[in-house]
């Protein structure tokens, strides 16, 4: 019965990793999708206008779609593409982290943009952190069964 418990377990955190994995990536298609096919919702509150601007936002949504490449990898298997969870950690950490200094550069008058902008840096600090806490239910599977994947 104590093997049957140490695999549900098992399988309960790999499960709760890949929940928390596809919550993000599930944010970041929707921004992707959104950005490049309503572009024109996002004009004004990035300040924008006419044709470079609509065009500069469907680039904004295809980075997005780019994006999840790792996010559907770690997806697939947590433990065995765990690098991959990785990557996608750090990508989420290097945009909060470059979304401060953005925000940190743009004069307070700008309201609507200053707000455009900490939503992006909320929405990925969220990321950030579910995908922190994906990686450590990774690493105690990991070492729950001493598995390595990198064979």
């Amino acid at each position: 019965m104590n093997g049957f418990l140490l695999y549900l377990r098992r399988r309960w955190q790999e499960w709760a990793a890949r929940f928390l994995i596809a919550g993000v990536l599930f944010w970041n298609l929707q921004a992707a999708v959104y950005f490049m096919f309503s572009p024109a919702d996002f004009l004004e509150p990035f300040q924008l206008e006419g044709i470079p601007g609509r065009s500069a936002i469907i680039g904004y949504g295809i980075m997005f779609l780019m994006w999840c490449v790792p996010y559907v990898v770690a997806l697939v298997h947590p433990v065995k593409w765990r690098i991959s969870l990785w990557e996608a950690l750090i990508m989420q950490g290097i945009g909060t982290t470059a979304e401060l200094i953005l925000l940190s550069s743009i004069p307070a008058d700008y309201v609507l943009l200053r707000s455009s902008i900490t939503r992006f840096t909320l929405f990925d600090g969220a990321g950030m952190l579910l995908l922190v806490i994906a990686l450590v239910l990774s690493r105690q599977h990991e070492e729950l069964f001493g598995e390595t994947h990198q064979k």
